[in-house]
């Protein structure tokens, strides 16, 4: 064979084996790398994982009915949506009306038909009945929290500042005990707290931000127990009789926790999410107190029942209040009540009649939701009537008002340990649509001011 063909067929033979062989290093490379080290790289070789958080509740989500409160009253909810009523087999009650979602007018005229060829023009509605306004979604509420809890941070903000330091010695940790007591925690979370970033933190080994910030954050959403039933019973339930009766939700607390406030923001939210409501004004002895709640109804267009005199039996207010909720076929009845707590024993025992008389005009049923009203900056002292409602009543969920910058946050975790009942709500402020659902997983990144 000619000596410079032998060359070219050996050189081509190389240059091949070359190119195979650099293809492979190439595919063996490209298998060994795993997709997440480039941004591992980017962020100068440190890769933190962040848990996926659940969506924060929406009011729909929050007003489905409980089964806890079905199951406690004995009672069967009726499937929520405007023909449930017609379809269950059940007497009909005399003169009752359809729910409709507004205020019907008795003994309306009927109008006269026009003759043929003649338009009629429609009438005008807006002159008969006022706009209703419409709440603002729950999201955006609790944007407002998380700017107004941030500034506080006395968990949070104070606590992640101490972990983060270079060396975290005794004399840290117990600056994060004072911290955590302060901030109305309590003794019993605090402690649970401590042992658990003091082992977390040993674990961890370094005093990184981001991983700091991750292990806090887990154990104090663990502290809000975000697993706890936080719905709110607002549909008609069935009597044993066969009798469909509204959903009965009785607010307590002391005067000046804005529990007549909550009473019309949450009748305000009701009426948005399609519910229909009648109020129960059984706060007859503070001054203009039905007046307030009657204000707050007529803005939504929700009927208030209230006595006609001052100081009048409340009982009998909240059982007016359930017959007018059957008769009109409403969802949901809330009755206010009175909160003159330098009058406890006949408070309680106000209350205790209140409850016993709502019972019995349910028709046997229970009352499905008893919410206890705090003032989320009281402190200990919010603790203490906690304390005292819950033995007279049986409290099933809570609403803490003012929680914004002048709270220290600590207090959900607290209360709801002393009680053994959730958070439900919480409220922001003075204005119409400061009420919101309790979302654990954005309060927690609210005290962080994420």
């Amino acid at each position: 064979m000619d000596p410079v063909t032998l060359v070219e067929i050996v050189g081509a033979a190389i240059g091949g084996v070359a190119v195979l062989g650099g293809g492979t290093w190439a595919i063996l490379r490209g298998r060994g790398k795993k997709p997440s080290d480039d941004g591992a790289e980017s962020r100068g070789g440190t890769a933190t994982a962040t848990r996926e958080r659940p969506a924060a509740p929406t009011w729909s989500d929050t007003l489905e009915p409980s089964s806890s409160a079905s199951a406690a009253s004995g009672s069967t909810a009726v499937e929520d949506r405007p023909d449930a009523a017609a379809d269950a087999e059940t007497p009909t009650l005399p003169d009752a009306a359809e729910p409709t979602g507004a205020a019907v007018r008795p003994n309306a005229p009927a109008l006269p038909e026009a003759p043929e060829g003649v338009e009629v023009p429609a009438p005008e509605q807006a002159s008969q009945t006022p706009p209703l306004e419409e709440p603002e979604p729950a999201a955006d509420r609790m944007v407002r929290l998380r700017d107004r809890l941030s500034r506080s941070g006395s968990i949070g903000r104070g606590v992640l500042g101490l972990l983060s330091r270079d060396v975290v010695d005794e004399d840290t940790w117990d600056e994060i005990e004072e911290t955590l007591l302060l901030a109305d925690l309590g003794p019993g979370p605090t402690d649970e707290l401590m042992e658990n970033l003091r082992r977390r933190m040993q674990v961890l080994g370094g005093s990184d931000p981001s991983a700091v910030r991750e292990v806090l954050r887990e154990e104090l959403v663990a502290l809000v127990d975000p697993a706890m039933d936080r719905r709110l019973a607002a549909t008609s339930q069935i009597a044993e009789d066969g009798t469909v009766v509204p959903s009965a939700i009785l607010m307590v607390g002391v005067n000046g926790t804005g529990k007549t406030t909550t009473v019309g923001k949450l009748a305000r939210v009701l009426v948005a999410e399609g519910r229909t409501v009648v109020l129960g004004a059984a706060d007859t002895f503070r001054a203009a107190a039905a007046d307030q709640l009657a204000t707050w109804g007529s803005r939504v267009g929700v009927r208030t029942v209230r006595s006609d005199k001052d100081g009048a039996d409340p009982a009998a207010v909240a059982f007016d209040a359930v017959k007018e909720g059957i008769a009109e076929g409403v969802d949901v009845v809330i009755i206010d009540t009175a909160g003159r707590l330098q009058n406890k024993k006949g408070l309680m025992d106000e209350l205790g009649k209140v409850r016993r008389v709502t019972e019995k005009a349910l028709h046997g049923v229970g009352v499905h939701e008893v919410l206890l009203v705090l003032d989320a900056t009281t402190g200990q002292n919010g603790m203490q009537q906690a304390r005292v409602f819950s033995e007279a009543v049986n409290v099933t969920g809570l609403v803490l008002t003012k929680l914004d910058g002048t709270a220290k946050g600590g207090i959900v975790v607290n209360v709801q340990r002393e009680l053994g009942v959730p958070v439900k709500m919480v409220g922001l402020g003075e204005g119409m649509d400061d009420l919101a659902p309790f979302d654990a997983h954005g309060f927690v990144d609210a005290l962080l001011g994420d």
